[in-house]
C-alpha cells in the first residue's frame, strides 16, 4: 500500500492504488504519480489494471467518453507492451477499447488506419512465430492427423478438404506418416480454401515438393474464397474418394452475420470495481500470475464467466447449421475440429472483455514463463496475432467481428444437431500429444481427454479443444 501524509503532525494513511487514481483524476495538483508508481509491486499494479479496464470498459459501454478517456490515461501510467504479463494485455486491450472509441468517428477512424494492412508475408510470419513458440497449434495437428489416419485406414484414394489452409505443417507430418504405411501411401488429394492466392501458392508449393519426395502420388486443389462464401462444386469431389474434413481454429468465423445482417444491441452492463477493503483482502495474497489476479479478483466480483454466455443471432446460426449440413452431404469419414475453448461471441462488451482477459491472459502468462520478455518474436506473436485478436474482440461488432470463439460444449450441441456423432480420440493420438508435449520440457503445458475430445491446457485453464466427428446415417 502507498501512505501519504494528510496534514503537517498527522498521521499517515494508507491508500488504495485505486483511491490514488482516483485522486489523481481530479486533483492535478498532487503531482506526478510515477515515484509511487514504481514502488508498487506487480501484483498491486495487476489488480489495478484490471479493475481500470473493467472500468473503462463500462464507461465505453454506456457512452461515457470523457470517463473512458480518464481511465484511459490512468492505464497508460502503468500498461507496457513489453513488461510484465498484465502489464502487456492491457496494453493491448487499451488499444482494443481506444479502437472502439475510433470507430464511433468513422472519417477520424479511416484517416487513422488508412495504411495499416498486414501484408500476407507478415501474417504467415507471426503464425509461424505462433507455431514455434507454444505447442498448442502442434498438438492440434498431432491429434487431428492421428484421428485421419486412422478413420482413411486402407483407403487407396483419400482427399483431405482444410477449411483454413494457411499452414502446411499439418500436412507436412501427414505425408511423412502416409510415406510408411505397410500397404503403401494413397493417391493424396487435398483442397485448400483461404481468400488469399498468395497463402495458397506457398501451401501448395511446399506440399507438393514433399510428396515428390516422399513418392507418393499428390495433388492440391487451391479454393480462392472466403469459407462463408464457398461453392461446394469448387471442391471436386470424386467417387471413391475417402474424404477428411479439417477445421483449425477456423469455425467460429462463420458465427458472424452478414454484411446486410442485424446486430443485437449492447446493454450497458454494472460496474464491476472493487472497494478498497477488497483491494486490500486481495494485496494480502501473493499472487504470482496474470491469470491468479484475474481468478481471485473475480471470486469478490462475483462475475465468474458464464459456461453458456455466448449468443449469435438468429441468421447467424442459421448459417452455421446450413453449412454443418453441408458437409455431413458430403458423406466425410471423419471431421476433424479444432477451437479456442472460450467464449467470445456474448452480445454485451463486458462479457466478452471478461472471457477475453481470462482467455488471452492466459496465453500471455504462458510466454511470460517460457519465452523471455525482450524477446522480438514474442513481441511480435503478442502484438500481431493476440493484439489483433483482442482488437476484433473488443472493438468490432457486426460482420466485422470474426473472432466468435465459443466452448466445445457449444461445438458439440451444433455438430450434433448437423447429424455428426463424436468420435473419440484414441490412446494413441493423446500419447503422441503426450510425447509432443514432454519434448518442450515445460510443465505447465497439459492435455486431458473429455467426453472423446482432447482439451489442451495452460496449466489448469483450458485453452482449446480438439474433437474428431463422424456422419450419423439415417434410414
Amino acid at each position: 500500500m502507498v501512505e501519504m501524509v494528510q496534514d503537517e503532525g498527522s498521521s499517515s494513511v494508507s491508500l488504495s492504488p485505486l483511491e490514488l487514481f482516483s485522486m489523481l483524476s481530479i486533483s492535478p495538483g498532487l503531482g506526478s504519480p510515477f515515484p509511487w508508481l514504481r514502488e508498487m509491486k506487480s501484483e498491486e499494479r495487476g489488480l489495478c489494471l484490471i479493475q481500470l479496464l473493467f472500468s473503462c470498459a463500462t464507461h465505453v459501454s454506456t457512452g461515457s467518453l470523457d470517463n473512458a478517456n480518464v481511465c484511459l490515461e490512468q492505464i497508460s501510467l502503468l500498461a507496457s507492451p513489453d513488461g510484465d504479463s498484465m502489464q502487456r494485455v492491457a496494453a493491448y486491450f487499451t488499444e482494443a477499447l481506444a479502437d472502439r472509441i475510433l470507430k464511433s468517428w468513422r472519417g477520424l477512424y479511416k484517416a487513422l488506419n488508412s495504411t495499416r494492412i498486414q501484408s500476407v508475408s507478415e501474417e504467415f510470419l507471426v503464425r509461424r512465430l505462433f507455431f514455434d513458440l507454444c505447442p498448442f497449434l502442434r498438438l492440434a495437428f498431432v491429434i487431428s492427423n492421428q484421428a485421419i489416419v486412422e478413420a482413411i485406414q486402407g483407403e487407396k484414394m483419400v482427399h483431405i478438404i482444410d477449411l483454413n489452409s494457411a499452414e502446411p505443417a499439418q500436412w507436412l507430418a501427414l505425408l511423412e506418416a502416409l510415406s510408411i504405411r505397410p500397404d503403401g501411401p494413397p493417391h493424396l488429394r487435398i483442397t485448400g480454401i483461404h481468400e488469399q492466392k498468395e497463402v495458397l501458392e506457398q501451401t501448395a508449393k511446399v506440399l507438393t515438393e514433399k510428396a515428390e519426395k516422399l513418392d507418393i502420388p499428390f495433388q492440391f486443389n487451391p479454393v480462392v474464397c472466403k469459407l462463408e462464401k464457398l461453392n461446394l462444386e469448387s471442391l471436386r469431389i470424386k467417387t471413391g474418394e475417402a474424404l477428411a474434413i479439417s477445421s483449425i481454429l477456423q469455425l467460429h468465423s462463420l458465427l458472424a452475420p452478414d454484411n446486410d445482417g442485424h446486430q443485437k444491441a449492447m446493454t450497458p452492463s454494472s460496474s464491476m470495481c472493487m472497494n478498497s477493503i477488497q483491494v486490500q483482502q486481495i494485496l494480502q495474497r501473493n499472487q504470482s500470475t496474470l491469470g491468479e489476479l484475474i481468478e481471485k479478483d473475480n471470486m469478490f466480483n462475483g462475475h465468474n464467466p458464464s459456461p453458456d454466455s455466448a449468443s449469435s443471432s438468429p441468421a447467424s446460426a442459421a448459417k452455421m447449421e446450413c453449412f454443418l449440413a453441408s458437409l455431413w452431404g458430403l458423406s466425410p469419414k471423419i471431421v476433424v475440429v479444432a477451437e479456442q475453448e472460450s467464449n467470445h461471441n456474448g452480445s454485451t462488451l463486458m462479457e466478452r472483455l471478461l472471457e477475453a482477459i481470462h482467455f488471452y491472459g492466459t496465453l500471455f502468462d504462458c510466454l511470460e514463463s517460457t519465452v523471455s520478455r525482450a524477446s522480438i518474436d514474442r513481441m511480435k506473436v503478442e502484438k500481431m496475432l493476440f493484439g489483433e485478436e483482442i482488437k476484433n474482440i473488443i472493438a468490432c461488432e457486426g460482420a466485422d467481428r470474426k473472432k466468435r470463439h465459443e466452448k466445445l460444449r457449444k461445438w458439440t450441441q451444433r455438430l450434433d444437431l448437423a447429424g455428426f456423432g463424436k468420435v473419440g480420440l484414441s490412446y494413441y493420438a493423446l500419447s503422441q500429444a503426450r510425447r509432443l508435449l514432454q519434448s518442450y520440457g515445460c510443465e505447465g503445458y497439459r492435455i486431458k481427454e473429455e467426453n472423446g475430445a482432447c482439451i489442451i491446457c495452460w496449466q489448469d485453464r483450458a485453452l482449446f479443444s480438439v474433437s474428431a466427428w463422424s456422419c450419423r446415417r439415417y434410414d
